[in-house]
């Protein structure tokens, strides 16, 4: 099975090579990786120490963010080196502080493997959540470089657990320590004899509580808001907005709305607009509109939403109709009420505060209309289902810490 996974991987490189002449984001992932090896290089020494975080996008990124921060910390004289798998994640993020280098992560082959990790020499591997490269993985073994998997989860339906899965099996296998997220995991990782294994929790959750930290403070956002009740909708795409707007454009002076959509292409952002009959402006549009009288805010922009949602009283996130949940942490921790989409399922924090009664899932636009007049006529209701997100956060805090002191037992 190596061997087709092998093929399949050289056989991936051309094709996308092909189609990358067709499509900006595949150039970008092409044409990313050519000088790599060429940066590896010039801006590391022979001499440097270096630990590696390899992160598939950005989400994995923010998830491995607060073990980067304690390593910089505890290792001031260690370069951190972070790759990435996915454009979405390294175009953000290339320029960021926290890292001495960023790059794009070669595709899995054997060859690429051993020459990016002869020019990385990292003393320490750490990959984030899903990052499971056989190739990479087995050359790290191969050197004896300490590596760990954080963060990670398991379901019986992955490959690890079928009976073709063996060689993802010897990947997992090759790993120094794994750190999940539940119990669920761990078992499934024993029944498969790997045993080197601890339930450390999600480092989003210590990603997130540092935000309460942070000044969130946007004086557009004051200025908007103003003694209003305002709700967020964030990261929205087009199926959500379809069951948000009849809420929104109904007569009612008792809230403000702040949407965040995913897609902030102009032909979309002008649509959303279009469809919406109250006074309406743009983020875009700050400079030259009274922000104070509008009663919906178009965020046509990116890299605002977290701070956003500290004005929130209510939060919509996005995706439970569409391709995917987004992050429902980042609400969750202003202690107020999250409302998702139907299709939640696989995303662990959202089940488990679906459960608990602090995210709503909202299964079409009467069910919305219901559960949002109750959360902004019922004071009681909106306050418990707010706590509840506070108290699921604070309980599950502490992953990274517990991943650190791991890392100081063998570096």
């Amino acid at each position: 099975m190596l061997f087709l996974y092998n093929l399949a991987v050289l056989t991936a490189s051309f094709l996308l090579r092909l189609i990358a002449n067709f499509s900006p984001k595949l150039q970008l992932f092409v044409n990313g990786r050519k000088d790599v090896f060429s940066q590896l290089e010039q801006q590391l020494s022979q001499e440097a120490q270096v630990i590696w975080v390899h992160t598939a996008s950005l989400g994995e990124f923010e998830q491995g963010l607060p073990i980067i921060e304690k390593l910089k910390l505890a290792y001031p004289d260690f370069k951190i080196l972070v790759t990435f798998f996915s454009p979405s994640g390294y175009e953000v993020k290339k320029n960021t502080p926290v890292a001495d280098l960023v790059l794009y992560l070669p595709l899995d082959t054997k060859k690429n493997a051993e020459r990016f990790i002869a020019l990385g020499r990292p003393k320490l591997a750490i990959f984030v959540k899903y990052e499971i490269w056989p190739n990479y993985l087995q050359e790290l073994a191969a050197q004896k470089i300490p590596t760990l998997l954080i963060s990670a989860i398991f379901t019986k339906r992955q490959i690890f657990f079928k009976g073709y899965g063996g060689f993802m099996r010897r990947g997992l296998a090759s790993f120094s320590h794994i750190f999940v997220q539940d119990k669920n995991s761990l078992e499934l990782l024993k029944s498969i004899n790997i045993h080197h294994v601890t339930i450390g929790g999600d480092t989003r959750f210590d990603r997130v509580s540092e935000i309460l930290a942070r000044n969130n403070a946007l004086p557009f956002m004051d200025t908007f808001k103003q003694e209003n009740l305002c709700m967020v909708a964030g990261s929205t795409w087009p199926e959500d907005e379809a069951v948000l707007l009849d809420y929104i454009n109904r007569p009612s002076q008792q809230l403000k709305y702040a949407i965040a959509p995913h897609n902030i292409k102009d032909t979309h952002i002008q649509k959303l607009k279009g469809a919406i009959t109250k006074k309406t402006v743009l983020f875009s549009e700050l400079d030259r509109a009274d922000i104070s009288n509008a009663e919906v805010l178009i965020i046509d922009t990116v890299g605002l939403l977290t701070k956003i949602y500290s004005y929130a009283d209510i939060a919509y996130v996005g995706g439970g109709f569409a391709t995917g949940l987004h992050n429902t942490l980042e609400p969750a921790v202003f202690g107020i009420p999250v409302l998702i989409g139907p299709q939640y399922q696989g995303f662990k924090e959202a089940e488990d505060l679906v459960a608990l009664q602090g995210v709503l899932p909202i299964l079409n636009k009467t069910d919305l209309q219901k559960t949002m007049d109750e959360l902004v006529q019922n004071t009681a209701f909106h306050q418990k289902t707010g706590d509840i997100n506070t108290t699921y956060i604070n309980q599950n805090k502490g992953a990274s810490t517990k991943i650190l002191d791991h890392i100081k037992s063998i570096l």
